[in-house]
């Protein structure tokens, strides 16, 4: 069976920003989605990535939840109360996996949550399953 993040795939329309204030973590998740040959750019803090956002808008942001200043859950709530950017995908990544952090995760409009340790394979089906869900949005 063919896995959904095929070679044949052209994902190179898709602008990816994921956002975390370790920059190991950063690298880690650039490496693993490589295969990709969308446009990826990062931000080291939560209002890094509300400026990223505000200077091109992207189609899936992968965000993690501890950060100074400006933390993940904020992000969200900014990006979703703003109707210009109230649509883009986001996907959470994260160390924080209570069931308290993970409900309020998708309160204030994450659509995905993936915990830390990032499995891999865990990592490329929810990207694949957001840049599809985005591909339906624009048609």
């Amino acid at each position: 069976m063919t896995p959904l993040y095929a070679q044949d795939h052209d994902y190179s329309m898709f602008n990816v920003l994921a956002v975390d204030d370790i920059p190991l973590n950063l690298l880690l998740v650039q490496k693993m989605l490589s295969r990709f040959n969308f446009k990826m750019r990062t931000a080291a803090n939560g209002q890094l990535a509300l400026d990223a956002v505000a200077e091109l808008k992207p189609d899936l942001i992968l965000l993690d939840l501890m950060m100074p200043g400006i933390d993940g859950f904020e992000v969200i709530q900014r990006l979703r109360e703003n109707p210009e950017t109230a649509d883009i995908q986001i996907v959470i990544l994260s160390a924080l996996n209570s069931n308290e952090d993970v409900i309020k995760g998708f309160s204030v409009g994450a659509n995905d949550f993936i915990m830390k340790p990032i499995i891999m394979e865990k990592l490329l089906s929810t990207v694949v399953t957001q840049l599809q869900i985005v591909e339906a949005k624009k048609k």
